[in-house]
C-alpha cells in the first residue's frame, strides 16, 4: 500500500529544477492505450493516482531481495491497488482536491462483475494473461498485455463509480514511497496513542516524530488495530499527503540541490503515468499551487462492515449515486473559479460567545476547507442571542456568501470590519456547519499537532489541507 498522491507532488515540485525538459519527460516510465480523457475541456484537469503493492520498481524491474528485506515486505507476486485518489486540479491550478476511494469498496467491475475495487486490476490482470499465454503469446508479452488491461478496468471502474472521466493516470510502488519520502528527509506525523502492530510493522510511540523508509510504509500501511480499519488508514494517508505537499513545497526543499537531486532520482525509478500527459505544462500549470489549497477528502460509504454478495468477504458498503453526487459536490468548489475566487479574498474571523468547546476553531477549518482565508478564533461572551455575521457593508458580496455557507446566518453591517474581512459570532443557537447539530455532519478536521482527527463513518467530514501549523494527529 503506497501514497500515490506524492508522485505528483514531486512532478511539480521538482520539474521546476530540472535542468533540461527532455530530462523530466524521458526519466519517468510512460504507458499507452489506456483510453484516457485527455484533460482541461471542461475546466478542470482529473488524474486517477493509484499506489500499488507491486514488488517492482516504475520500470517493472523485480525489487531484489535486499530492498524487499528494507521494506518489510514478502516476494509474493501482487497487483492490487491499495491506494486509489482521484484528484481534480482546475485549468488556472491554483487547487487541488483528493479524493480517496477505500480499497474494499464493494463495486461494479468490468468483465468481473461485483468486487472489491483493489482487485479490479490485480484480477483483470491475471486473467487477461493468462488468456494470452493459453493463446500461445510469450510470457513477457502476455504479462505486458494483462497489467494494461489491469490499469485500464481501474480506471474504467473508478469513472463509473464517481461519474468523472479520467484524464491522466499516475502510478507508484511500494519502493517509490518509500524512496521518495526519504528524498525529502522524511515527513512528520503525529499519533494519538503509542502503535504496536506486528503484521504492518507499525512501531511508533505517541506525538509527533519524523518518518523515513519503512517507517513510513508501515504509517500508511496499518489498518489492523485501528478503531475503524481501512478507513482510518485512509486518514493516515491523507495527513501523511498533507504534510508531504507541505514539505516539499517549502522553500528548504525546493532550494536544497541534494533533496532536488534526490528527488529527480526517486520519481525516475518510481512513477508511472500516461504518455498522453505534458508534464511540463502540467509542472507550469501548477507553479502558483500553495499547501493551503490541496485538499483531501473521502467518498461516502454506507458501512465498513458490509458483505459480498456470496457472505465470504467483508466489504466496505458504497452507494453508487451518492458517490456520484458527493464527488460532484466535492469537486464543484475546486472547479468553480468564480466562487472558490470570491472566497479566497476573504479572511474569516470567528469568534465562539456560547459555551461549546472548541466552536470557533471548528466552524474556522470548516470555512478554510471551502476556501476562505484563516483569520483569528477567539471565546468571549457577546449580547446577541443569536449567531450572525459582522461585515464592513451589508451588501458585501462575499458575507452574503458565507452568511449561506454557515446555513443562512444574518449579515449585520459593522463599519468596523475592515473590506475583505468577515467576523462570524457564534451562539449556543448555531446548527450550522461544523456544528454538533450539523445535518449534513460537516464536521472540521482539527489542524495542529495534539488535537485529533475525527472521521465521519463515511469518511473525512470535511477536507484535510496541507496548510496546518504542524502534522494532524490520528489512530
Amino acid at each position: 500500500m503506497v501514497v500515490a498522491l506524492l508522485s505528483v507532488t514531486v512532478l511539480v515540485c521538482t520539474g521546476y529544477a530540472w535542468h533540461s525538459i527532455s530530462d523530466l519527460r524521458e526519466s519517468v516510465t510512460q504507458l499507452s492505450g489506456l483510453g484516457l480523457g485527455g484533460g482541461g475541456g471542461d475546466g478542470a484537469t482529473d488524474v486517477l493516482l493509484v499506489g500499488t503493492d507491486s514488488r517492482t520498481d516504475a520500470k517493472g524491474n523485480p525489487l531484489n531481495a535486499k530492498e524487499l528485506r528494507w521494506l518489510r515486505s514478502g516476494d509474493d507476486v501482487a497487483t492490487n491497488t491499495d491506494t486509489i485518489l482521484l484528484i481534480r486540479i482546475p485549468n488556472n491550478g491554483a487547487s487541488a482536491t483528493a479524493i480517496s476511494i477505500p480499497r474494499d469498496s464493494y463495486v461494479q467491475v468490468p468483465g468481473i462483475g461485483m468486487s472489491k475495487i483493489n482487485a479490479a486490476y490485480g484480477a483483470t490482470r491475471e486473467h487477461v494473461r493468462a488468456e494470452q499465454v493459453e493463446a500461445g503469446k510469450p510470457e513477457k508479452e502476455a504479462e505486458s498485455e494483462g497489467t494494461k488491461a489491469g490499469r485500464k478496468a481501474l480506471i474504467d471502474t473508478v469513472s463509473n463509480l464517481t461519474g468523472v472521466r479520467v484524464d491522466h493516470y499516475a502510478e507508484v510502488g511500494l519502493l517509490g514511497f518509500v524512496l521518495l519520502t526519504n528524498a525529502v528527509g522524511g515527513v512528520d506525523v503525529c499519533l494519538k496513542s503509542a502503535v504496536s502492530e506486528p503484521l504492518s510493522g507499525a512501531q511508533f510511540r505517541a506525538g509527533t516524530q519524523t518518518l523515513t523508509g519503512p517507517k513510513a510504509l508501515s504509517f500508511v500501511r496499518q489498518r489492523h488495530d485501528l478503531p475503524r480499519g481501512d478507513l482510518d488508514r485512509i486518514t493516515r494517508q491523507q495527513v501523511f499527503m498533507a504534510s508531504l505537499a507541505q514539505k516539499v513545497l517549502s522553500a528548504k526543499t525546493l532550494t536544497s540541490p541534494s533533496k532536488v537531486s534526490e528527488l529527480q532520482k526517486a520519481a525516475s525509478r518510481s512513477i508511472v503515468i500516461d504518455d498522453g500527459w505534458d508534464v511540463v505544462s502540467f509542472v507550469q500549470q501548477l507553479k502558483d499551487l500553495s499547501g493551503g489549497n490541496i485538499r483531501f477528502s473521502t467518498i461516502p460509504v454506507i458501512t465498513e462492515h458490509g458483505w459480498s454478495e456470496d457472505g465470504q468477504q467483508s466489504v466496505v458498503e458504497v452507494d453508487p449515486a451518492q458517490v456520484k453526487t458527493a464527488t460532484a459536490n466535492m469537486l464543484k468548489s475546486d472547479g468553480d473559479k468564480s466562487k472558490n475566487a470570491d472566497r479566497g479574498d476573504y479572511t474569516v474571523d470567528v469568534t465562539n460567545a456560547g459555551t461549546v468547546d472548541g466552536l470557533a476553531s471548528n466552524v474556522s477549518n470548516v470555512l478554510a476547507g471551502k476556501g476562505y482565508k484563516r483569520g483569528r478564533t477567539a471565546t468571549r461572551g457577546s449580547d446577541n442571542l443569536d449567531s450572525l455575521i459582522l461585515t464592513h457593508s451589508k451588501d458585501d458580496a462575499g458575507a452574503k456568501k458565507l452568511a449561506k455557507d454557515l446555513g443562512g446566518l444574518t449579515v449585520r453591517e459593522d463599519r468596523s470590519v475592515p473590506e475583505r474581512q468577515l467576523r462570524v459570532v457564534l451562539t449556543n443557537s448555531y446548527a450550522g456547519p461544523g456544528s454538533a447539530a450539523d445535518p449534513t455532519n460537516e464536521i472540521a478536521q482539527p489542524q495542529r499537532s495534539g488535537q485529533d482527527v475525527n472521521s465521519a463513518p463515511g469518511g473525512n467530514r470535511s477536507p484535510i489541507t496541507a496548510d496546518s501549523d504542524g502534522p494532524m494527529c490520528v489512530n
